[in-house]
């Protein structure tokens, strides 16, 4: 028997090989054989493994009679409840500390188990609790709907104040900034914006000669107006 708790990378392979098994148990059950049948590609050693802790094979991987005599039960309830024993021996360990209850524990609670007896990693302990999950289905002592453990979600790492600060101001050079016009400087009259959109302020100063009539101040005006404030009389 194992030292530490099967598991396996699918639950598809265990449900192939008891299926198989039921069939026809060959007197001897190697990686090879698996290979033949096209039983867990890739994983023939984790589900051979699993059969060895339940006590189906020796450490040849020979057929134990008293074990595999559970797969020649033709009756479905009795072959479940014969590989709900085998099960309930295998893993006496968890039986002993919940009972009847193991059956139906919560994933955390035997991820929690697997990874304190066997001292494994996070990703072990949840294919472990898979695989009892799935031994549990087919002895009939776990509903299809139960869920499995989830695998673990990637730590999204944090990122600096100074890493902050930088896409924030790339953000910012790729927005669109619209130009602000200067403060026009106060006057006494202000001309039309040139093409550039800077406002154009222009102070006048007038000496009127002292010997000018009206005509000679409206002159003056005229031609402020005209060559000043109208640009050129355009």
């Amino acid at each position: 028997m194992a030292d530490k708790h099967p598991y396996t990378s699918s639950s598809t392979g265990i449900t192939q090989v008891v299926q198989q098994l039921r069939r026809s148990f060959p007197a001897v059950v190697t990686s090879e054989t698996l290979k033949k049948l096209g039983i867990a590609p890739n994983n023939e050693s984790y589900v051979l493994n699993m059969l060895k802790f339940l006590g189906v094979l020796d450490g040849e991987s020979k057929k134990v009679p008293s074990a595999a005599g559970v797969f020649s039960k033709h009756d479905h309830t009795e072959f479940q409840q014969g590989f709900a024993d085998l099960i309930e021996n295998a893993y006496r360990e968890l039986f002993e500390l919940h009972a009847q209850g193991a059956w139906t524990l919560d994933s955390n609670k035997l991820i929690s188990f697997f990874r304190t007896h066997d001292e494994t990693s996070d990703i072990v302990g949840r294919r472990q609790a898979t695989t009892f999950q799935t031994l549990a289905r087919l002895a009939g002592k776990l509903s299809e709907e139960a869920t499995s453990p989830s695998p673990p979600r990637p730590s999204t790492p944090l990122r600096s104040s100074k890493t902050a600060k930088k896409a924030a101001a790339t953000t910012e050079s790729h927005a669109t900034k619209l130009p602000t016009p200067p403060a026009a400087p106060s006057g006494n009259f202000s001309g039309d914006q040139g093409p550039s959109g800077v406002a154009l302020t222009v102070r006048i100063e007038i000496n009127l000669p002292a010997g000018g009539d009206q005509s000679t101040y409206d002159a003056i005006f005229k031609s402020i107006r005209e060559n000043l404030m109208n640009g050129n009389g355009a």
